[in-house]
C-alpha cells in the first residue's frame, strides 16, 4: 500500500469553492473510480479556514504515478492555480 498526504493553502475565501469545482467537474469521482484507489479524501482544517489536508491510499505507488497522468488530473492542474497558492506532498512511512 502507498499513502500520501497533501497540504493545501488556498487562496484566502477559496478554500470551499475548489472542492466544490472539483465535485462539480467530476474530478473526484474520477479518481476514486480509478484502478488501485483505496482512499481519496479532503479534510478541512478546523483553525485554518484556508487549509485542505488531502490523503490519498492506493495499492502501490505505481497506481499512484499513473492516476497523476490521468485527463482529469490535467483538468485538477489547469483549476488548481484559481483557488490554491501552495500545496505540499509528503508520504507516509512506517517506523
Amino acid at each position: 500500500m502507498y499513502t500520501i498526504y497533501v497540504t493545501f493553502k488556498c487562496i484566502e475565501g477559496k478554500r470551499e469553492a475548489y472542492i466544490k469545482k472539483l465535485y462539480e467537474e467530476g474530478i473526484v469521482d474520477a479518481i476514486r473510480a480509478e484502478d488501485g484507489c483505496i482512499r481519496y479524501d479532503y479534510y478541512f482544517a478546523e483553525k485554518n479556514s484556508d487549509e485542505i489536508l488531502l490523503i490519498e491510499e492506493w495499492e502501490s505507488k505505481e497506481h499512484q504515478q499513473i492516476h497523476i497522468e490521468q485527463p482529469h488530473m490535467a483538468r485538477l492542474r489547469e483549476l488548481k492555480p484559481d483557488y490554491v497558492e501552495t500545496s505540499v506532498l509528503g508520504e507516509f512511512k512506517l517506523i
